[in-house]
């Protein structure tokens, strides 16, 4: 398998796994939401290094690493990703949080419904720009 077929393979997959970010949210499993976003924004980011020729760190937030590579990507993509490493930044922050709780902070209590709508919005925008790697110039 090439770099760039699993580079496909991972936004396929990131894709695939936005809806189930308005199911979570539609049964108020707000905390659910952010880890699944997490987890979508990952898989589409170390996606999309792997299609311009990077291969992505063994870490959930790979923005550093998408900035450190901006000349890599086509130019409506550059625009975007200090927005994308900002993204990913925030949801790796709340992973651990979002899944695991604390003590003190307990998941299904902490997290809102506006938590969730940011999380599903982030999430849907980094596979958008993402997948224009896809159909470069299209």
């Amino acid at each position: 398998m090439t770099n760039s077929s699993l580079g496909r393979a991972y936004l396929d997959k990131a894709r695939k796994r936005l809806p189930v970010l308005d199911l979570l949210y539609q049964q108020g499993a707000y905390s659910d939401v952010v880890r699944e976003a997490q987890e979508v924004v990952e898989l589409a980011l170390k996606g999309a290094l792997r299609l311009v020729g990077v291969e992505p760190p063994k870490l959930h937030d790979v923005g550093p690493v998408l900035l450190e590579h901006a000349d890599r990507f086509p130019a409506e993509v550059q625009t975007q990703l200090r927005d994308l490493a900002r993204i990913s930044k925030w949801l790796r922050k709340e992973r651990e949080f979002s899944f695991y709780g604390d003590v003190d902070f307990i998941p299904t209590l902490e997290y809102t419904a506006e938590d969730a709508d940011r999380a599903r919005r982030d999430a849907q925008h980094v596979v958008s720009v993402c997948t224009q790697l896809l159909n470069p110039g299209g």
